[in-house]
């Protein structure tokens, strides 16, 4: 685990900044129609104009800049000209980049097009779980505090928590210690401490929590093809409380 200082702070708000325009950019651009390889070719052109590399694109081999997970795809889905969206999905466009050395990572699911109630209330509901998680955020509580207000949120609206991956700690590099699961008891985890920079990701599915692989070794996906919701901010903690680097404009912030 690396807490950060005064400097890196400066460095994690630059590259969340630009993650969180990215993702900006992404909405703007999501429409029945469009392939989810035109949308990774697009958000790529964007980071890198901005001075910022795509932190996802050769990642462990991963081909893409952007992750694309459409409908019942949880995270991972690799973008592909076969994929074409329609009215009625919903998507998941998680992204990351790398500016100075500092990470920034996060993820929202969109609507394409009108959706209907069902698929709305499941992006609302995972968006609150993400901010219910961060209430209890705060440097010498439990991580397990964040974990479990996350889950009860998302089980009491009848949805259920993947638990097979987890949000993470972030700096230098995109995934650091500690893992930071979206579910446990609320005694469980480290205690949180000043500095500490985190993604924090909810990942939340309208039935069963169980999920595959596909067989490109990358997208998972909920085993029972219900659809499911991503949403993730990299925040920082401090003992003055916890600062979202990668929310962009027109964002609501205040929960």
């Amino acid at each position: 685990m690396i807490c950060k200082t005064q400097q890196d702070y400066d460095g994690m708000r630059l590259a969340g900044k630009i993650t969180g325009e990215a993702l900006k950019y992404a909405k703007s651009l999501i429409r029945p129609n469009i392939s989810t390889l035109e949308l990774d070719k697009m958000i790529e052109k964007f980071i890198i104009d901005k001075g910022a590399i795509p932190s996802f694109k050769g990642y462990d081999g991963f081909p893409a800049s952007i992750c694309a997970s459409v409908n019942e795809m949880v995270v991972h889905g690799i973008p592909s000209n076969d994929i074409i969206l329609k009215e009625g999905d919903i998507v998941s466009i998680d992204l990351g980049v790398i500016i100075n050395g500092y990470n920034g990572d996060a993820a929202r699911t969109f609507a394409v097009g009108k959706i209907d109630s069902e698929k709305a209330r499941l992006i609302e509901v995972t968006k609150d779980c993400f901010f219910k998680g961060i209430n209890k955020l705060s440097v010498g509580a439990k991580l397990g505090e964040l974990s479990h207000a996350i889950q009860c949120h998302a089980e009491l609206n009848g949805y259920s928590v993947v638990r097979e991956l987890v949000g993470h700690g972030i700096g230098h590099d995109m995934h650091e210690s500690p893992e930071v699961p979206n579910y446990g008891n609320p005694t469980s985890g480290i205690r949180v401490k000043d500095g500490m920079c985190l993604a924090v990701e909810p990942m939340i599915n309208m039935g069963s929590r169980y999920v595959a692989l596909k067989d490109d070794s990358w997208g998972v996906y909920a085993i029972d093809h219900k659809p499911s919701a991503h949403y993730e901010n990299t925040v920082i903690v401090t003992s003055k409380g916890v600062e979202i680097t990668t929310m962009y404009e027109g964002e609501n912030e205040d929960r």
